[in-house]
C-alpha cells in the first residue's frame, strides 16, 4: 500500500483531471470528511478505501498504489536539463510534477516552463495551455515580473494557437503591461507587444495594431538582438500587408530574413522562413518567387531535424503554393491527405486557411455547394471566436472563388453563348 503523503496527492491529481469535487467523487459510499483528510495525507488509506475510490475514478488501483517517485523534483529536472538533445524523459518529470508537494516553488516553474514548451513544439496545445495555466498562477505567487511577464506571454500565444482570442487578449495586454511598469528588458518587453499586435491583427483592430508597430519599430527594434528583431519586423510585416500596404510588408519581411544566418539560430531561422512563405502567398498579388525559395530552405532543414508540427506546416504550405501556381490535383492531393490525418496539429489559423482552400477547391472541381456550405461553416466559426481577420479571409476567398467560376461563363459569352445571369 503506497504511504502517504504520495497517495493523497495521486488522489486529489486525479480527481482534478477528471473536474470532480469531492462530493462528486465519494457518492454515497464515502464521506467527504474522510476524503479531505486522505487527500491532505492525514490518513492512510484502506485498501477497501483505494479499491472504491479506484472505481469512482474510473482506473485501476494500481494507479492510486504505484510506487512513488524515488528522486526530487529537483533532482529530476536536473536530469532532464542536462540530457543530450531530444533524448530527455519529460514523461518522468511530468509525474514528479504531478506529485511534487510545491516546497520549492523555483524549481516547480522551471519543470512546469520545460513541460509546456515541450507540449507546445509537440502542438499538443491543449496540454501546453494545462502546464501554463498553472505557470501563470505560480508566477503571481512568486512574484517576479519576468517570470509573469514570460508565463503570459506564453499563456496568450498557445491561447491564440487554439484560436481562443478573447483568453488571448487580455493575457497579452497584461504581460505589455507589466512588462511597461516594472521597466523590464528589450527582449521582454518586446515579447509582450509583438504577441499583443499579431492578436490584435487577428481580432481586426489594426488602427490599434499599427499604433503598437510604431512603438516597436521606434523604441524596440533599434536596440533588439538580431533573432528578436527579425520576428518584430516579421510582425510588422503582417500588420502592414494586412492594412494593404504590400510594398511595405514585403520590405519589412525582407529586412526579418536578413537578419538571421542559418548558423545563428537554426530553429528560429526555419520558422522565419515558414512564416514568410505564408506572408508572401497572402499579398496581393502573391510573391510566389519568393515563397517557393523560402519554402525549399525551409523544407532542407525541417526534412532533417524538424518536428511533426513544421512538417505539417510545410505540407501545408505546398498545398497554397500548388494552387497559386495553378496545379489544383496537387493542391488537392495535399490539403486532402493533411486535413485527412487522426493527429492534425496545425494551429488554428493555419488548421482554418487549409480547410479554406480544400473549400476552395471543391467548388472549382465543380461540387459547388459542398464547398460553399465548407466556406460559410468556417466563416461563422471565424467570427464567432472573434478571428475577424481570419473570418474576413474566408468571406473573401468565397466570394473570390465564386467569381473565377464565372470567369468561363464570361469568355464563352464572347464566342455568342449565352451570358451567365446574376
Amino acid at each position: 500500500m503506497l504511504e502517504q503523503p504520495h497517495f493523497g496527492r495521486r488522489l486529489k491529481r486525479l480527481r482534478l483531471e477528471r473536474g470532480l469535487s469531492q462530493a462528486g467523487l465519494v457518492g454515497d459510499g464515502m464521506s467527504t470528511g474522510y476524503l479531505s483528510r486522505l487527500e491532505s495525507g492525514e490518513r492512510r488509506p484502506t485498501e477497501r478505501a483505494t479499491a472504491y475510490l479506484a472505481e469512482r475514478l474510473g482506473v485501476d488501483a494500481s494507479v492510486l498504489t504505484a510506487p512513488s517517485p524515488q528522486r526530487s523534483l529537483t533532482c529530476e529536472l536536473a536530469v532532464v536539463l542536462s540530457a543530450p538533445y531530444g533524448t530527455c524523459d519529460v514523461a518522468a518529470l511530468s509525474r514528479v510534477v504531478a506529485e511534487d508537494a510545491g516546497d520549492d516553488p523555483v524549481a516547480r516553474w522551471q519543470a512546469l516552463w520545460l513541460l509546456s514548451r515541450t507540449a507546445g513544439r509537440a502542438g499538443d496545445y491543449a496540454q501546453e495551455r494545462e502546464r501554463l495555466l498553472q505557470l501563470v498562477e505560480l508566477s503571481e505567487r512568486l512574484e517576479v515580473p519576468e517570470l509573469r511577464v514570460r508565463s503570459l506571454v506564453a499563456y496568450a500565444r498557445c491561447t491564440r494557437a487554439l484560436g481562443d482570442m478573447r483568453t488571448a487578449e487580455p493575457a497579452a495586454a497584461r504581460a505589455f503591461a507589466i512588462a511597461r511598469s516594472e521597466d523590464l528588458s528589450v527582449s521582454d518587453t518586446m515579447a509582450a507587444l509583438t504577441v499583443l499586435i499579431d492578436i490584435e491583427a487577428e481580432l481586426g483592430r489594426l488602427d490599434a495594431a499599427a499604433r503598437h508597430v510604431d512603438e516597436l519599430e521606434r523604441d524596440l527594434l533599434p536596440v533588439a538582438a538580431p533573432a528578436q528583431a527579425a520576428e518584430g519586423w516579421w510582425t510588422a510585416a503582417t500588420v502592414c500587408s494586412r492594412q494593404g500596404d504590400h510594398a511595405a510588408a514585403r520590405t519589412r519581411l525582407k529586412t526579418a530574413l536578413q537578419l538571421l544566418e542559418s548558423t545563428d539560430n537554426l530553429p528560429l531561422w526555419t520558422r522565419l522562413r515558414l512564416a514568410a512563405t505564408a506572408a508572401a502567398l497572402e499579398l496581393a498579388p502573391p510573391q510566389l518567387a519568393a515563397a517557393e525559395v523560402w519554402l525549399a530552405e525551409a523544407g532542407s532543414v525541417v526534412d532533417l531535424i524538424g518536428n511533426p508540427v513544421q512538417a505539417q506546416e510545410l505540407r501545408a504550405l505546398q498545398a497554397h503554393l500548388a494552387f497559386h501556381r495553378g496545379r489544383p490535383d496537387e493542391a488537392r492531393t495535399i490539403a486532402g491527405a493533411l486535413l485527412a490525418e487522426e493527429d492534425l496539429r496545425l494551429p488554428y489559423r493555419d488548421r482554418v486557411r487549409l480547410s479554406v482552400l480544400d473549400g476552395r477547391l471543391l467548388i472549382l472541381s465543380g461540387r459547388v455547394e459542398e464547398g460553399i456550405a465548407v466556406l460559410q461553416r468556417l466563416g461563422r466559426q471565424a467570427t464567432e471566436s472573434q478571428n475577424l481577420d481570419l473570418a474576413a479571409h474566408v468571406w473573401q476567398s468565397l466570394a473570390q472563388t465564386l467569381a473565377d467560376l464565372r470567369l468561363p461563363h464570361a469568355a464563352n459569352a464572347d464566342d455568342g453563348a449565352p451570358r451567365a445571369s446574376g
